[in-house]
């Protein structure tokens, strides 16, 4: 899978594809099956299958002061894209001056002109463009007239009939319900990142941890997880893969008067340096959440508790 972050000049291996366009957040199961109905299009064309979404996300850049949201920032993003067995993922800038396009600029200069896209599967509820004024049926008058198809893929429902979207993901791990959340994924929500340097308070109470920011990703339910860690950058499927059961921790540490929302990661049966090294924490099971301590004693006791109901809880996968 290529990902192409400059869409102007593209190779013609990557021109003349079938595009699914979208943000993507989560990469859930109703954006696989949008880019499901975009391979089954591609298949009949025999085009390759790209994906278009939009760095960064636009909520983020029309208002850039709230809080994140993301569950899938573009890395994870990508790697989630790249099990969907797509060829291209165009990551297109969502700048000022892209903001400012119409729909009909939008059609022509990047669908048609840097793309050259041969057929476009969207959701119901994509609009785009100055104003949001461009929607399937525009796309569609547009194919009939510039020489591309167009499928607009319906919403997906859940086995209780409800849209599966990435808002209820969200709702659903700041409620701390992440085997709720996975159930729309397909998967266990990702956290991924470079292991930063902390106050190293864990290692003076037996309970080392590895940290890593949350300040690209949406802010769960505060408290202690179950999780699984691996080490990034390794192909899944290939067996170079290994997973190691942790307990980790989401919050601001009020115990130790720390400042800010980390992941600190426990990991079972580990001895190794990590500073430097990114991980993958898979979010399995909420545990409890975050609360103060009169001491650190108490506080290790605590830690030894969460140690043995997360390894009950990861237990329950194998």
């Amino acid at each position: 899978m290529a990902v192409f972050h400059n869409l102007k000049n593209l190779p013609d291996s990557a021109r003349g594809a079938v595009v699914a366009i979208g943000n993507f957040d989560g990469v859930h199961r109703g954006h696989q099956a949008v880019i499901a109905t975009a391979r089954k299009v591609a298949e009949d064309l025999k085009a390759p299958l790209a994906v278009l979404s939009f760095e960064p996300h636009p909520r983020l850049f029309f208002k850039p002061e709230q809080e994140s949201f993301r569950l899938t920032p573009v890395v994870a993003k990508a790697r989630a894209l790249q099990k969907t067995g797509i060829d291209h993922v165009f990551l297109q800038a969502f700048t000022e001056e892209f903001a400012a396009l119409s729909a009909e600029d939008f059609i022509q200069e990047v669908l048609v002109g840097q793309l050259g896209a041969c057929h476009l599967v969207v959701g119901a509820d994509f609009c785009f463009g100055k104003g949001r004024s461009g929607n399937v049926e525009v796309l569609e008058q547009s194919g009939k007239r510039l020489g591309f198809g167009v499928t607009g893929a319906g919403a997906v429902l859940d086995e209780s009939g409800e849209v599966l979207s990435s808002s209820r993901v969200r709702q659903f791990l700041r409620d701390g319900k992440p085997r709720e959340a996975a159930a729309i994924l397909g998967r266990c929500w990702e956290i991924d990142g470079p292991v930063i340097r902390g106050f190293e308070r864990g290692r003076t109470i037996g309970f080392p941890t590895a940290n890593l920011s949350m300040s690209d990703y949406l802010t769960p339910a505060l408290g202690v997880y179950a999780v699984r860690v691996a080490k990034a950058g390794l192909i899944e499927g290939t067996g170079l893969t290994y997973w190691y059961d942790a307990v980790a921790n989401i919050g601001r540490r009020p115990t130790v008067k720390g400042e800010g929302i980390n992941l600190e990661v426990f990991i079972f049966d580990f001895d190794e340096d990590l500073y430097g090294t990114d991980l993958r924490v898979q979010v399995v099971d909420f545990l409890r959440p975050e609360m103060k301590f009169d001491g650190l004693d108490e506080l290790k006791a605590q830690i030894a508790r969460d140690c043995e109901a997360a390894r009950a809880e990861l237990a329950k996968m194998k």
